[in-house]
C-alpha cells in the first residue's frame, strides 16, 4: 500500500488547511449563532475546488483519487462540521451517484455544474417509515410516456434547503421488493418537487436537513439512473464508496480536539503544576491519540481499497463503525479534560461533542454497520 500524496496534493492541502484556520475558523461562532454559512465562505470553497473533490477532471472536478480526497478531507473535518457536512454531503452521497452510475449524458448535463459549486448536490434515500430499513421505501415512481411521477416523501436529507440536484430512490415495482427500487436525477425545479419543514437538530448548526415532497413529480425518463430496479445497489454503492471520505472527516474533527485539549492540559494549572501531569489526564490524551492513530492507519487503508477498485464491503462498514465511535470517544475525553469550559458554548469543544453525535447515526447506524460485518463475515466462513 502507498498513501504517498502528489505534490498537487500537497499544495492543494495545505491551501484548505489555510482557508479552514484563517477564514473558516474566524467565522464558527457566527455559523453556530446565525445557522448560515457565510457566502463568501461558499464562494472561496468553489475557488479552491472544494465542491469538484469527487468528479473527474473531463468534467470540470479535480479528479483525484480517494486517498487524495482523503488527505483533503482531513484538513475539512477539522473546522465546523456544519461547513464539514455541506460540502461532505455533496461530494459524497451527492454526487458520486452520478459519477459512478450516470451515462455519459447525464454526467455532460450534471456534473460540470456541481463541480463548480454552482448547483448543490444531495442523496434522498431515508423515509419515516424507511431509516435503517432501506428496503421499506413508500415513495413511487410510475412510469407514464416519457416520464416518471414520484409521489411521497423523504425526510433528514442534508442540503435539502441548499440543493440544486438529487439523487432520489424511488419504488417502481412494489412486487419486486428490493429489486423493484430505482435511481432517479430529480432537479428541485421540476413539476411537483418542494422542499418541507426544516428539522431543528442537536448539532451541525449551518447544515440544514429538510423533508422533500413528491407531489405528481415530473422527472424525464431519462433522469433514471442507471437501470429500473437497480436503485437499491446503487444507494448501498454509494453510501459504502462514501465511507472512507466521511471517516476522513472525523479524523481531522479528531486531530484538532486532540490538538485542542493538548493546548489547554499545557497551560491549564491545578494543583500547582499543569494538569498534563496529572495521570488521569494524562491518560485521556494518550487513548485520544491510540484512537486517531488507528483511525488514520484504518481510513487510509481503505481509501486505498478504493482506488484499487477492490471490494470493501465489510471494510468500509468496520471503517464507519469505528470512525463514528473513536470522534464520539475523543470528543467525550475533550469536554472531560477542559473540565467547566468545555461545557460552554463560548468554546470550540461544546460544538464538536454536540456534532459528534451524529456521526453514529447518519449514512448507516452503528448497529447497522455490525449487521453488514457479521453477514459478511459469516460469508467468508462459509
Amino acid at each position: 500500500m502507498d498513501f504517498k500524496l502528489n505534490d498537487e496534493i500537497i499544495m492543494l492541502k495545505k491551501s484548505i488547511q489555510s482557508f479552514v484556520q484563517n477564514e473558516v475558523e474566524q467565522v464558527a461562532m457566527q455559523i453556530e449563532e446565525e445557522d448560515k454559512i457565510p457566502e463568501r465562505i461558499v464562494e472561496m470553497s468553489k475557488e479552491l475546488g472544494l465542491f469538484g473533490l469527487s468528479i473527474p477532471e473531463e468534467y470540470g472536478g479535480l479528479g483525484i483519487g480517494m486517498v487524495g480526497k482523503c488527505a483533503l478531507y482531513e484538513e475539512i473535518g477539522a473546522t465546523h462540521n456544519g461547513f464539514t457536512t455541506l460540502i461532505g454531503a455533496h461530494t459524497g452521497i451527492g454526487t458520486v451517484g452520478i459519477v459512478e452510475m450516470g451515462n455519459e449524458k447525464q454526467r455532460k448535463k450534471y456534473l460540470p455544474d456541481m463541480a463548480a459549486g454552482n448547483n448543490i448536490g444531495a442523496f434522498a434515500l431515508t423515509e419515516p417509515e424507511a431509516g435503517s430499513n432501506a428496503t421499506n421505501l413508500k415513495t413511487t415512481a410510475v412510469k407514464k410516456g416519457d416520464k416518471y411521477i414520484l409521489n411521497g416523501t423523504k425526510h433528514y436529507i442534508s442540503n435539502a434547503t441548499e440543493a440544486d440536484i438529487f439523487t432520489v430512490m424511488a419504488v417502481t415495482d412494489p412486487s419486486k421488493g428490493p429489486k423493484g427500487i430505482s435511481s432517479f436525477i430529480v432537479e428541485k425545479n421540476f413539476p411537483g418537487f418542494h422542499v418541507g419543514a426544516v428539522e431543528k437538530k442537536m448539532g451541525l448548526r449551518g447544515s440544514h436537513s429538510a423533508e422533500i415532497i413528491f407531489e405528481d413529480c415530473e422527472v424525464p425518463a431519462e433522469n433514471l439512473l442507471g437501470e429500473e430496479g437497480t436503485g437499491y445497489v446503487n444507494a448501498l454503492k454509494i453510501l459504502t464508496n462514501g465511507r472512507a471520505g466521511l471517516a476522513a472527516r472525523n479524523l481531522g474533527s479528531c486531530q484538532k480536539l486532540l490538538d485542542l485539549s493538548m493546548y489547554y492540559a499545557k497551560e491549564r494549572v491545578q494543583f500547582n503544576v499543569p494538569i498534563i501531569k496529572h495521570q488521569a489526564v494524562a491518560h485521556m490524551l494518550a487513548e485520544m491519540a491510540m484512537d486517531i492513530e488507528a483511525l488514520r492507519s484504518f481510513t487510509y487503508r481503505v481509501a486505498w481499497m478504493v482506488d484499487q477498485g477492490q471490494k470493501l464491503i465489510k471494510e468500509a462498514a468496520m471503517l464507519k463503525l469505528f470512525g463514528s465511535e473513536v470522534y464520539n470517544r475523543v470528543a467525550d475525553k475533550a469536554v472531560q479534560i477542559h473540565g467547566g469550559i468545555g461545557y460552554i458554548a463560548d468554546y470550540p469543544i461544546e460544538r464538536f461533542y454536540r456534532d459528534a453525535r451524529i456521526t453514529r447515526i447518519y449514512e448507516g447506524t452503528s448497529e447497522i454497520q455490525k449487521n453488514i460485518i457479521a453477514s459478511q463475515l459469516e460469508k467468508e466462513y462459509k
